[in-house]
């Protein structure tokens, strides 16, 4: 058996093999991806590991967006990725979420995930401040959770570390970053060049440029300038032949998948709805009351 040496130890056969098996793991997705599997505690569907899997196999290293209709597990999908890259050892995570969901996304990582999560906020950051730490941000040991506006007044500190993956919870709100918006300017350009998993299920409502805006927080320079995307895609009357570029220059950026395709494929059963219409017309005694 091979020996494997380091500068400053020696390496027992078996602590060898070990060490093998993990560099093996390193560069397959499946595999690694099939560890995190194992220790998740809950029913997972196949669309939502397809769905990790594409966030991992993306050859734009930068980023993918995650557009799932609502209901079909986009949390879920996200913690499969985070925890495969918890298992390797890139333990600089960020979650930015709305300040409403904080304790939900610590919730879930570690009730499903065993994933430890600690919120920033001014009181924790503050404190951690005054116990010495240089940079509240700067830790390996949790992932870090804070809302966008906390985020964005903390730039330079976000900005600082290299940060293995980040994941934005309701990316939606940075979509108008085209038109100046400053929370969603300030992350972009805090966040620049770190790998994304942007979490939506309306990634556009009112204009193409929406989505531009969206791919442009991953990507600054996917679509080129904003005139040429809007030259090619935005205007009143679009080729069919435009929108089917479009449709496959997002195709490795971009994974929706709709309520409907998981019902065919009988993933989920979700309760059936129906709308009813009831006409609630006042008494005489009511109306009486209230013109009283």
């Amino acid at each position: 058996m091979v020996e494997i040496t380091t500068p400053d130890t020696l390496l027992t056969p078996h602590q060898g093999q070990f060490l093998a098996h993990w560099l093996s793991l390193e560069g397959s997705a499946e595999a690694t991806l099939s560890r995190a599997i194992a220790s998740a505690r809950v029913d997972l569907n196949p669309h939502q590991v397809d769905a990790a899997l594409f966030a991992l196999h993306s050859p734009l290293s930068q980023g993918v967006i995650l557009a799932d209709e609502v209901g079909l597990g986009k949390t879920i999908e996200a913690s499969l990725v985070i925890a495969q890259r918890w298992a390797q050892r890139r333990r600089r995570v960020l979650l930015v979420v709305p300040a409403t969901l904080r304790k939900q996304w610590v919730q879930e990582l570690w009730e499903k995930f065993t994933l430890p999560a600690l919120i920033l906020e001014a009181r924790s950051f503050n404190q951690a401040r005054k116990d010495g730490v240089a940079n509240p941000f700067d830790r390996d040991d949790a992932v870090i959770i804070c809302s966008y506006e906390f985020a964005a007044r903390k730039r330079a500190e976000v900005h600082a570390i290299p940060w293995h993956l980040v994941v934005f919870d309701e990316a939606h709100k940075l979509r108008n970053v085209y038109k100046g918006n400053k929370t969603a300017s300030t992350l972009r350009d805090a966040l620049l060049g770190a790998p994304k998993i942007m979490l939506t299920a309306t990634p556009l409502q009112n204009s193409l440029m929406e989505l531009y805006g969206l791919v442009s927080v991953i990507d600054p320079y996917f679509f080129g300038s904003e005139m040429a995307f809007r030259t090619r895609y935005a205007q009143a009357r679009v080729a069919d032949e435009a929108l089917t570029d479009l449709r496959q220059r997002l195709r490795p950026m971009v994974r929706r998948t709709l309520r409907r395709q998981v019902q065919e494929e009988g993933g989920i059963r979700f309760t059936s709805r129906y709308s009813l219409t009831e006409d609630f017309r006042p008494t005489d005694e009511e109306q009486a009351l209230y013109r009283q």
